[in-house]
């Protein structure tokens, strides 16, 4: 191997090998860019042409081999620029070549064809000859190939899937994690967010609100609705703001929770509520007919009931920074 390679050099310092012809200021040349090439290599041959600028000169055509075991593997089109004589034509055409055949190997001459005064001559290159080397071959690794297998740079099209692959994996994950997370919590996975809940004070005005625009107390038959409506409006309050259970208590029965628990209800919150829950029992389950006076009454401090006893949310006051500082009046 180690004499193969000095061989190759030497040739190699000879520099290119070239053919020439001449003909009357006309000169044809094949010109191979490397004498010694490893088996399958390609490699450039180069056709040149110099010629007067009024001459008739035509290009040897060529086809996919130029000799047994030497392939055309491309050929560049025809590349014509002037010389520094102004009368003169410089053409060029590129062939990449190749060969599998070890050895010496030979380019045939290449004929243009001179056409003057109707007279046409064959002007031709000198051969051109390479050399081809083989590969060094190991028998005891059994067959391998010329090349090692290289590495190709993975492509976006190649890398799509995994990378589909992998967004679907953590998907799948966080939707697990997340129907774990509400399941845990007693919510619906796909539930939109609940309301923040009103305060019973709140309910329970707009439900008065509710009866007194209509009005049943002006309808003797109707009368028994309005005392139930507002009892249970109170009812129901009492139970969301106290936790009593005053929907399935009696009247009697909700008085004793609060008078268990005194500091709830303010006597006069008591009394209110006592006479508005009895006057109510009477009129629906003795058929007693109020008057006039009491609906308006019972209406009245059913409202003076919820606003005393309620709670409202307190507001975050904001201090203002400036508090203390002088200001400029302009």
């Amino acid at each position: 191997m180690k004499g193969l390679k000095i061989t190759i050099l030497l040739l190699g310092l000879c520099g290119f090998f070239q053919g020439t012809s001449f003909a009357q200021g006309i000169r044809v040349k094949a010109v191979i860019d490397s004498t010694n090439v490893l088996i399958g290599d390609q490699f450039n041959l180069r056709l040149e042409l110099e010629q007067p600028k009024d001459a008739q000169v035509a290009f040897p055509e060529v086809g996919d081999t130029l000799a047994n075991g030497i392939e055309v593997m491309a050929q560049s089109p025809l590349d014509t620029f002037k010389l520094d004589e102004s009368e003169q034509l410089k053409i060029i055409k590129n062939l990449t070549i190749t060969s599998f055949d070890t050895g010496r190997n030979v380019v045939p001459s290449f004929k243009f064809k001179l056409v003057q005064d109707n007279m046409q001559q064959d002007l031709e290159t000198l051969p051109a000859e390479f050399f081809v080397h083989g590969m060094e071959i190991d028998t005891t690794k059994g067959p391998t190939d010329i090349k090692h297998p290289y590495a190709a740079p993975v492509t976006l099209a190649e890398a799509s899937p995994y990378i589909l692959g992998a967004i679907l994996i953590l998907a799948i994950a966080f939707f697990i994690f997340y129907y774990i997370q509400r399941r845990r919590k007693n919510k619906p996975v796909f539930g939109k967010a609940a309301k923040p809940k009103e305060a019973p004070h709140v309910i329970a005005l707009r439900e008065l609100e509710r009866i007194k625009d209509e009005k049943h107390w002006l309808e003797p038959a109707e009368v028994k609705m309005f005392y139930s409506d507002v009892s249970d409006t109170l009812r129901q309050y009492i139970q969301e703001r106290y936790k009593i259970n005053a929907m399935e208590y009696t009247t009697e029965e909700t008085m004793q929770a609060f008078n268990k628990q005194k500091d709830l209800l303010a006597d006069k919150s008591k009394v209110q509520l006592k006479d508005i829950l009895s006057l109510s029992d009477l009129v629906k389950f003795a058929k007693y007919q109020p008057s006039p006076d009491d609906h308006n009454l019972t209406l009245m401090n059913a409202f003076f009931f919820v606003n005393d006893t309620k709670v409202e949310e307190r507001k975050t006051e904001v201090k203002d920074e400036r508090e203390g500082e002088e200001v400029d009046m302009k």
